[in-house]
């Protein structure tokens, strides 16, 4: 089977390379979004395999890319591999059809269940990280509920315009506890670091929408 990998890290794309080789597959592998959309025009394959991130934005190029070639093969397979658990973007991909995976990065080091996957999924299965499956039965939820008692006060008072220092002087702890605390608010609200995003705005955005 031609498999096409579009994945910017070298050291995974030649490792993705080398085992689905093995495996006697045919690998075209490339690094952007753009080359994906060349190599897949060019010979369709039995399936691409790309990451969500890709240059030059580092933001969603890698899926865009999928969903427009879908849009253009309905038949396609895609398997997508991602570093975070992206919900909005595993349910684009769902609402597409059969013949679509989503897993984490984590799950590709099990060469075996990482092959199954993709024969699976190139057969017109549909394949999704048990991670991505819990956060997306959780999607009715309210974000601002994953967020502890704590959390909520500290996001409280980032929305008051209080610095780190001050939210720690208010709370009676230390401004390393108080940067924690802002960390796993960001990864809890699912706002991820990007070049033109400001996290810190994002969040106290979502408290005061209450979304």
């Amino acid at each position: 089977m031609r498999v096409v990998i579009a994945e910017d890290s070298v050291l995974l794309r030649e490792g993705l390379t080398q085992i689905l080789t093995r495996f006697g597959h045919d690998v075209t592998a490339v690094g952007d979004a753009d080359a994906l959309h060349d190599a897949v025009r060019a010979d369709p394959p039995g399936i691409v395999v790309t990451d969500v991130r890709m240059p030059p934005g580092f933001r969603d190029e890698g899926l865009r890319a999928a969903l427009s070639l879908r849009a253009e093969h309905p038949s396609l397979p895609v398997l997508v591999l991602s570093q975070y658990v992206e919900q909005s973007y595993a349910a684009d991909l769902l609402e597409t059809g059969g013949g679509i995976g989503y897993l984490l990065k984590d799950r590709v080091g099990d060469v075996t269940d990482f092959v199954t996957a993709l024969h699976d999924v190139a057969t017109g299965g549909t394949v999704i990280d048990p991670q991505v499956v819990r956060s997306l039965l959780a999607r009715r939820r309210t974000p601002l509920e994953r967020l502890t008692p704590r959390e909520r006060e500290v996001l409280t008072l980032m929305a008051e315009g209080r610095s780190n220092g001050a939210i720690a002087r208010d709370l009676v702890v230390s401004e390393a506890a108080v940067i924690k605390h802002v960390g796993s608010i960001f990864t809890k609200l699912d706002l991820h670091v990007t070049p033109d995003d400001h996290r810190r705005v994002l969040a106290v955005l979502t408290l005061l929408r209450g979304t």
